[in-house]
């Protein structure tokens, strides 16, 4: 009996294998039904176990891993692959995958999950639900999928270690979930629509590797909770609306990278922060950050930029008042308003809320009453020795009045009513006036009782039962008609200082003044711009005729005149052309100073109104804008039918000439280091001209002619003259065809609409000339590997192949084929068929800069003769780069569109990333 019982049950379990075996059969071809084409090795004929890259278990009935890795696979995702009861992983990351994602739900044995790079356009309800075992999660790249929200339930997840989730369509806010997840060490939600402010759960967590940045609207509020997660060590939270100080990360000993630009923190930066053993790379620009200017050590790459607030242009100790005062904002939780107010290193000057006495030396009043502060009442206020008014009322501060503001000798009023302060009230001296009223808590903790608040002047009572202390509500004391009195002979006051300022500062705009040099005096304005009609207006002269006043414009430019120009070139003589183009010739000169400089002479006749409007553009651009890697405008003159544009001048010629013509030139090969430095470079220029200057440019004519490199191979982007104001938002603007064929982007070529996407097009053509060698257009080539873009893109299809296609001079090792498959794989998603697909130049340079800072070339030879020491770090010899690029001359050989190359073919899907390991 008991062995006929045995043998049915072994019979039912062997029954139940069978028809599970059957399932996962099943579920496997109905998945490769759904392929548009099968991958390669799965075919119906042969059994799934046997098929490429598909893992059973040691029985050869349950599918445990499907790897579909970069494939090269269409179509959809079953919802029935959930029926793979033992799946651990599935891999179907940079493909061309669309349609609804399949629910994972109750898929308890599943533990990595790759669905990033695809084209997924919807996820279903509960798709993560009780995925007890998951450890790996990516659905990054998947920029057409419906909005969704991180789910709550992944708590369930406690095995989770990454989670990615970047471009993905998320909105809504980070949950508070995070104390769920004790090993996550990776979390990427970057370029989504995330709000709100960061998780409590995210403190003490054990998260490495934290990217948020790039959200359209912006995570906002403080980023204090980063200073309790010690494991730390890439941050990534630009282009945010964070606000608020740094906080102390002492205690984040292996932080290594962290991004803050791009958002709204104010506050001095912490010197703890310039101390993390580990920091390699720093941004900083575009916050109202205030203080001193930090100087971090050598080893850091720090990227500050001028937009911050602090009190000096360079490392050194603010003005006493103004450290107090810096105090005092940090006891605010700094403000804005004051951030973008408190500038320079004098409180005295123009800083909001503040007056001073009649030197203009020393701060007699403070008044910040009705500015919706919350904080406290900081103790720093009674360093102003000089104070006599102090007006905090009507805010929402909390704390204590610190009882050292008693000893203020000047003080005659002080106003802190109508806040939420608490704590005991301190004894001023009789002769101040002193209000506290509406302050319910204040008083409550002394052994009298007495709270509420009123107001005490000179002899009266601290706190009667009501209250109301020292005036009473229906009676007006000498002392307050005196008070009255004041405050308006201070608004007076204040009025005309602010009234005669602004007068000053007008005229100081209008003209600049440059008096005593030399080449000033040999300066004509005759030749200047009055009757040249449709320059912008910035660029104006008003010169008073006074030969000894260079007449300058935004940006310091200046007009120079036609025999100056002729002295410097030796009369333009030949021996000194450094380059022709179809709208002039390129001289160099050298100034009287021994500065070199590049000009470019056109003759209006010659080019006619497509260059008349050119050389009108290239001064309104170059006037508005200021950047290490973009070349600088020097001056201009018009003389006659003659236009003739100064830049700075750039020894070491153009990209182009480094990459296609460097025997000619006798140039040394490009080492992969320099060309990987000069993509960093000209991205961040790019990166200006998008999003961080006052306003938004499209170049529209990037390529290698148009990047000039320096002394010690660091590249400026040149040539202006197409660039056009960047529309708001996601819209484009129509425009007439211009650039050059190779590099248009195909909605341009096609449409003539432009966004700053057309320049990202331009880039990764740039960075595709940079691995092959090739350039964007060679007739000499075959059709089918002519056009640069198309060829290169078949070659991503098999990173294999991307060895053969790098240029030959390379000769890469594993560690350099590793940096330039990265570089390959950011090309095509810069040369992605459709805009929208395509990156912003922000996270070009976001991909480049680890490169550039981390990779280091195997072969010593590569670091010589180029002015840095081999046995530099690699930050070290970032840092005397950049060093450099402050004193470095530049030029411009000013190559122009070649307007008789072909229109590339349009069709490009869009390139899926690619594993490079």
């Amino acid at each position: 009996m008991a062995t006929r019982h045995y043998h049915s049950l072994l019979l039912s379990f062997l029954s139940l294998l069978l028809l599970s075996a059957a399932d996962d059969a099943a579920v496997m071809s109905k998945l490769l039904s759904s392929l548009s084409a099968a991958p390669s090795g799965w075919s119906s004929s042969t059994h799934f176990c046997d098929w490429r890259n598909v893992n059973c278990d040691s029985t050869s009935s349950f599918v445990t891993g499907i790897d579909l890795n970069a494939a090269a696979v269409s179509g959809t995702l079953p919802p029935e692959l959930n029926q793979l009861s033992q799946l651990k992983s599935l891999a179907v990351q940079r493909n061309s995958l669309t349609g609804t994602l399949p629910s994972f739900e109750n898929m308890t044995s599943l533990e990595q999950i790759f669905l990033d790079n695809n084209d997924f356009t919807s996820i279903p309800n509960n798709f993560l639900l009780r995925l007890t075992s998951l450890q790996t999660f990516s659905i990054s790249e998947n920029m057409n999928l419906d909005q969704w929200e991180i789910p709550s339930y992944l708590t369930e997840s406690t095995n989770l270690v990454t989670f990615y989730a970047s471009n993905a369509s998320l909105n809504g806010i980070i949950p508070d979930i995070f104390g769920s997840f004790p090993n996550l060490q990776s979390l990427r939600l970057s370029y989504n629509n995330l709000t709100g402010s960061l998780p409590g759960s995210f403190s003490g967590s054990d998260i490495q590797n934290l990217w948020l940045n790039n959200q359209r609207q912006g995570l906002s509020g403080t980023i204090d909770v980063l200073s309790n997660m010690t494991q730390l060590y890439q941050v990534w939270v630009h282009d945010n609306t964070f606000s608020g100080g740094i906080p102390d990360l002492s205690k984040c000993t292996n932080l290594f990278d962290l991004q803050l630009r791009d958002n709204r923190f104010t506050g001095v930066v912490p010197p703890s922060l310039m101390n993390l053993p580990n920091l390699a790379n720093i941004t900083l620009q575009n916050n109202k950050l205030q203080g001193p200017y930090p100087k971090f050590p050598s080893r850091v790459q720090a990227t500050i930029g001028t937009t911050n607030s602090f009190c000096l242009d360079e490392p050194g100790p603010c003005d006493p008042q103004v450290s107090i005062l810096l105090h005092v904002a940090e006891a605010l939780g700094y403000p804005m308003s004051l951030a973008e107010s408190w500038e320079g290193n004098n409180a005295c000057q123009d800083w909001r809320f503040i007056n001073c006495d009649s030197q203009g030396r020393n701060v007699t009043v403070v008044n910040m009453g009705r500015q919706g502060f919350s904080g406290s009442i900081s103790p720093a206020f009674a360093n102003l020795t000089s104070l006599r008014t102090l007006i905090l009322s009507d805010n929402n501060l909390t704390g204590v009045i610190p009882s050292i503001l008693t000893t203020l000798a000047n003080l005659q009023i002080f106003d802190v009513s109508n806040n939420n302060l608490s704590g005991p009230i301190p004894m001023f001296p009789g002769n101040v006036r002193f209000t506290y009223g509406g302050n319910l808590l204040l008083g409550k903790n002394e052994s009298n009782g007495g709270g509420g608040g009123g107001s005490r002047a000179a002899g009266g009572n601290p706190s009667d039962p009501n209250g109301n202390s020292g005036s009473s509500k229906g009676s007006v004391s000498g002392g307050m008609i005196a008070g009255v009195v004041i405050a308006v002979v201070i608004f007076v006051g204040v009025v005309l200082f602010v009234s005669y300022k602004c007068y000053v500062k007008r005229h100081q705009k209008r003209f600049t003044r440059i008096e005593g040099s030399e080449l000033g005096k040999e300066m004509s304005t005759t030749n200047g711009i009055n009757g040249y009609g449709g320059v912008p207006s910035e660029v104006q002269s008003h010169s008073s005729g006074d030969h000894s006043e260079i007449p300058v414009f935004e940006g310091g430019n200046v007009v120079i005149s036609i025999q100056v120009l002729r002295q410097v070139t030796n009369n333009f003589s030949e021996e000194n052309v450094l380059g022709r183009g179809g709208f002039g010739v390129v001289y160099k000169g050298e100034l009287p100073d021994g500065t070199k400089i590049a000009v470019k002479r056109m003759e209006s006749g010659a080019i006619g109104t497509k260059g008349m409007n050119e050389f009108q553009a290239e001064i309104a651009v170059l006037t508005k804008v200021r950047h290490r890697h973009l070349v600088a405008l020097l001056g201009y003159c018009i003389n006659g039918n003659e236009r003739l544009l100064v830049y700075e001048y750039m020894p070491q010629g153009t990209l182009g000439q480094h990459l296609f013509e460097w025997q000619e030139h006798g140039y040394k090969p490009l080492t992969w280091k320099q060309r990987v430095t000069i993509a960093l470079d000209v991205a961040r220029g790019v990166e200006y001209l998008h999003s961080l200057a006052q306003q938004s440019f499209i170049h529209r004519d990037l390529k290698p002619s148009n990047i000039l490199l320096s002394d010690v191979m660091r590249a400026k982007v040149a040539d202006f003259g197409l660039v056009r104001n960047a529309p708001d938002g996601k819209y484009s603007i129509e425009t007439r065809l211009a650039g050059t064929f190779g590099y248009l982007a195909p909605e341009y070529a096609a449409t003539g609409r432009v966004t700053t996407k057309v320049d990202v097009y331009a880039f990764g053509v740039i960075l595709m000339e940079i691995i092959t060698g090739r350039k964007a257009l060679d007739e000499t080539m075959p059709d089918e590997r002519s056009h640069l873009v198309t060829w290169f893109r078949r070659v991503l299809i098999n990173k294999e192949n991307i060895r053969k296609s790098i240029d030959p001079i390379l000769d890469p090792d594993d560690e350099t084929y590793e940096s330039i498959c990265k570089v390959a794989e950011l090309a095509g998603h810069c040369t992605a068929r459709e805009p929208f697909q395509r990156p912003d130049m922000g996270h070009a340079v976001n991909v480049l800069v680890p490169l550039v800072e981390q990779w280091k070339p195997s072969k010593p030879e590569e670091e010589e003769g180029y002015g840095i020491n081999i046995n530099m770090s690699l930050p070290q010899a970032l840092q005397r780069w950049q060093a450099d690029e402050g004193t470095s001359r530049m030029f411009d050989d000013f190559s122009y569109s070649n307007t008789q190359s072909s229109i590339p073919p349009s069709g490009f899907d869009s390139f899926s990333s690619m594993d490079c390991r």
